[in-house]
């Protein structure tokens, strides 16, 4: 009995496929993994050889002596993720700003005056690891009282895991904040955690 020729024809496109889609293929993304395997891993940060967190990720960290993220709708969890979809004009955002401004007068007695925004409001994601340079100043202070450093340690800390914008112009200097408490936690000038 003979083959009918479409059937042949699908049978040798079914090899191929197989071949290129379920060997070469998968076999190509493992070896991109392992050229960089930070970012295959989940870009994990690592604190006497114990994963702490990932670099992709906001976490949120309790006491004066640890940089805060921005606030989250999901409390940082990482099983949801997205915002609170208030709106601009909506009572409960004003109501939510204003809490977190007054929590952070009183958590930041030394900061200046002004809040940066993104201090007071939620990423679009909830689990963002980034603030900008400002709301890490505004911090500096409670964080080198809390640590017994001086403010010029910490703000040192803070100008070495300052990204700038993209070719200078695209996007706004960041500073990732899981990272640089990672920095705090390593630094052998940190005084005992409280």
């Amino acid at each position: 009995m003979a083959i009918p020729r479409q059937l042949l024809a699908a049978l040798k496109a079914l090899l191929v496929l197989t071949v290129l889609l379920g060997v070469l293929y998968p076999a190509a993304i493992l070896a991109v993994g392992l050229v960089m395997p930070g970012q295959a891993n989940g870009s994990l940060l690592e604190v006497d050889g114990e994963v702490v967190g990932s670099s992709l990720l906001g976490q949120a960290a309790e006491g004066p002596q640890w940089f805060q993220a921005r606030p989250s709708a999901s409390d940082h969890t990482g099983e949801t993720s997205g915002g609170s979809n208030l709106g601009p004009n909506a009572e409960d955002l004003a109501t939510a700003v204003a809490e977190r401004a007054a929590a952070l007068r009183e958590a930041n007695p030394d900061a200046p005056a002004t809040i940066p925004p993104d201090a007071l409001t939620a990423s679009g994601s909830g689990l963002d690891p980034h603030i900008s340079p400002e709301y890490a100043a505004y911090q500096a202070p409670r964080v080198a009282e809390a640590r017994g450093l001086s403010l010029e340690q910490v703000q040192a800390l803070i100008a070495d895991h300052t990204q700038q914008a993209a070719l200078g112009f695209m996007g706004q200097g960041r500073v990732n904040v899981t990272e640089l408490n990672v920095a705090l936690a390593t630094s052998g000038t940190a005084a005992a955690h409280q």
